[in-house]
């Protein structure tokens, strides 16, 4: 014979197996997404900032939109769509392309110095680019005579009141006809290079500025990586 009693004691026995068996889904719950989470910080801070993702992101830059994959971004806080100051690029040299779990090394080993170009889209603040400036500027103050470079270019050494410092200007002409300049801070030997000795600056799309960076060690190699910037802009501006 069932007492209420014994009703009682069942009732609370399923209430508390209830609750027991709630707890515990929850808590396995929670153990899920705390390992999930975890997975995902862990996989982020062994990319160091950089993405995989190809993911286009239409970036405004003064008049002109910008379609560039996340993964050739520099920046984490650049990777979105919408107006910007300027974006920050950078590319494997020379297959010209974005972060990629094959290249990983390229871009995250720092002796490796000529295996990334970098380069910086912002609104023109001056009417001519670094070869439109040689003329009526740079010209003026060189100092000196110049001396043979790499692969043609003419090494110019700038006066000291310039605000040059260390750095020269390196002039060439370009199979077209083109004036070519860059300035660099050209180091005492190869392995003295930095993967951002050199920069030089150009006009692009409607009005933008593309300043890139790269070793000196690439030198030789100026005028294919002039042409391929000014290849990655033209594919990447959005008319």
């Amino acid at each position: 014979m069932t007492t209420a009693s014994d009703t009682d004691e069942s009732l609370i026995s399923n209430r508390l197996l209830f609750r027991l068996t709630a707890a515990i889904g929850v808590l396995a719950a929670l153990t899920a997404l705390i390992s999930v989470a975890g997975k995902n910080y862990g996989d982020e801070l062994s990319l160091g900032g950089h993405t995989a993702s190809t993911e286009i992101q239409h970036v405004i830059v003064g008049h002109d939109v910008i379609a560039l994959p996340a993964n050739v971004i520099r920046f984490e806080s650049q990777r979105r769509s919408g107006p910007a100051d300027a974006v920050s690029v950078y590319l494997s040299w020379p297959p010209m392309e974005g972060y990629s779990h094959t290249n990983a090394l390229a871009f995250s080993n720092p002796a490796n110095t000529e295996a990334l170009v970098f380069a910086d889209f912002s609104q023109s603040v001056m009417s001519r680019d670094m070869s439109g400036r040689l003329e009526p500027i740079y010209e003026r103050l060189f100092t000196g005579k110049p001396r043979s470079g790499p692969s043609g270019l003419a090494i110019h050494d700038l006066s000291e009141k310039s605000g040059f410092g260390d750095e020269k200007l390196l002039t060439g002409t370009t199979k077209t006809g083109a004036v070519y300049a860059v300035r660099c801070i050209l180091p005492r030997s190869r392995a003295h290079a930095t993967a951002a000795d050199c920069q030089r600056d150009i006009h692009v799309g409607r009005d933008l500025t593309l300043l890139y960076r790269f070793s000196s060690n690439l030198l030789p190699q100026w005028e294919k990586i002039d042409i391929a910037m000014l290849e990655f802009a033209t594919r990447h501006i959005k008319r």
